[in-house]
């Protein structure tokens, strides 16, 4: 269990930090340490990695719960051998399934724990498109290159990882590659590439796909909290929310809450098997902090006249 990763010093937040300040320190963070603001540093690339990990852990959920209920049970004595050494159950690996009733000791380590809980996928295959070559940094001497397959690292957005598609890539042995990519990628699977290793072994794409200011992946499930006005809650309007394929357009039911799930059949993430998850939002009814004096004078007359009474039976005055 020596590969256990504490998310919470990764991000540099407190274990009581809320969303808000999660997201904010990855921000920070990820700028700072972005592969385009750091290329050919390996150190910030995987830093980079590691802080895309634990802001998807941490920004969830379900999924923090999860990782804190785990970490509880790694700093017990004796884990190694609580350990029951037969394999998961096929229902116990489906994607976004809870822990409630599994014992952690299952995982053999943390790194098979974060790769249930992050739905991280199999081994995949992609064609290549087209190749060119740097000729100075690309062929080694005839006869040297033995046949033998290599890795790369490939970090792409959450909506290219969904499409699929056509993607240049340059490796650091100055080839530069067109690879058509199969939908529904995930961070953590690998795409092969037969031949386009060194002397015609494979080449293995390692990939990692970018946090995403809106969407979280759960399963095949995209997850996005969606604020709306209150105008909007009272009434139920149909508004424009974002899609990964582009806008999308909802009606909102009327009296809105904050914390109403809304599921929308069909528009979530791609699976290995073609299909598709659904989009689960969670309404926010977010207040102005800056009005008109149209507003203001809207506010008042609404205040003035309306028969709501929200904190009726808890001893306050009506």
């Amino acid at each position: 269990m020596q590969n256990f990763r504490n998310y919470y010093e990764i991000l540099g937040v407190a274990r009581e930090a809320d969303f808000s300040e999660i997201k904010q320190a990855y921000r920070k963070l990820a700028r700072q340490y972005h592969p385009d603001l750091n290329p050919g540093d390996r150190t910030a690339e995987e830093r980079f990695k590691l802080l895309g990990e634990a802001y998807e852990v941490l920004s969830d959920d379900q999924k923090r719960s999860q990782y804190e209920k785990f970490s509880q049970y790694w700093g017990q004595r004796g884990f190694a051998r609580n350990r029951s050494d037969r394999p998961l159950a096929s229902e116990e690996r489906s994607a976004g399934r809870l822990f409630e009733d599994l014992g952690f000791g299952e995982f053999l380590d943390f790194n098979s724990f974060i790769d249930q809980l992050l739905n991280r996928r199999s081994e995949v295959s992609a064609t290549v498109q087209s190749t060119s070559y740097d000729q100075s940094a690309s062929q080694p001497p005839p006869g040297v290159a033995r046949r033998r397959d290599a890795e790369a690292d490939l970090t792409i957005p959450l909506e290219k990882a969904f499409q699929g598609g056509r993607e240049r890539i340059r490796l650091e042995d100055g080839r530069s590659l067109e690879v058509n990519m199969p939908p529904g990628l995930v961070t953590g699977q690998r795409i092969r590439l037969r031949g386009q290793g060194i002397g015609g072994g494979n080449l293995y794409l390692r990939i990692e796909v970018e946090p995403h200011p809106c969407f979280q992946l759960r399963g095949s499930d995209l997850f996005c909290r969606l604020p709306i006005t209150p105008s909007e809650a009272a009434l139920g309007s149909t508004i424009e929310i974002p899609g990964l394929e582009g806008p999308l357009r909802m009606t909102l039911p009327q009296g809105a809450q904050t914390g109403q799930m809304v599921r929308l059949v069909g528009r979530g993430y791609n699976t290995s098997q073609g299909q598709r998850g659904d989009l689960l939002l969670e309404l926010e009814v977010v207040v102005p902090t800056r009005l008109s004096d149209r507003e203001k004078a809207l506010y008042q007359e609404l205040h003035d006249t309306e028969s709501f009474k929200p904190r009726h039976g808890l001893g306050t005055p009506p």
